[in-house]
């Protein structure tokens, strides 16, 4: 798959779904701790999103980091915004940023409420 069509792919899902998390794993079987930590923050916090396997896909995999300008995964997206990484989207949670810009960007969580 070209980087573009990869590129394209991508920015279909995080268009698409108003919260993305590309990770190692899928949300019920994450495959590393720091996809792990951003999932249990997600839940957490009661936001719906959708997890991207990224073991699934080497394009994807590479792709991602190539979208983003990110090097590591997990990444977090949401209204098509990239929020970060697992320490940047932990740091948010704890300071309630992570909360105060899913209520700005129309998300609803069950901490919104």
């Amino acid at each position: 798959m070209s980087d573009t069509a990869v590129h394209d792919r991508i920015r279909d899902e995080i268009t698409a779904n108003d919260v993305v998390l590309y990770m190692k794993g899928t949300p019920m079987f994450p495959q590393c701790g720091f996809s792990a930590a951003v999932v249990q923050v997600l839940n957490h916090l009661g936001v719906s999103f959708k997890g991207i396997n990224v073991l699934e896909d080497d394009s994807i995999r590479q792709g991602i980091k190539d979208f983003s300008s990110w090097p590591t995964i997990p990444q977090l997206y949401v209204k098509g915004e990239f929020v970060g990484g697992c320490d940047i989207v932990r740091e948010m949670a704890a300071e309630g940023e992570l909360q105060t810009l899913l209520k700005d960007k129309g998300v609803s969580s069950a901490s919104a409420a």
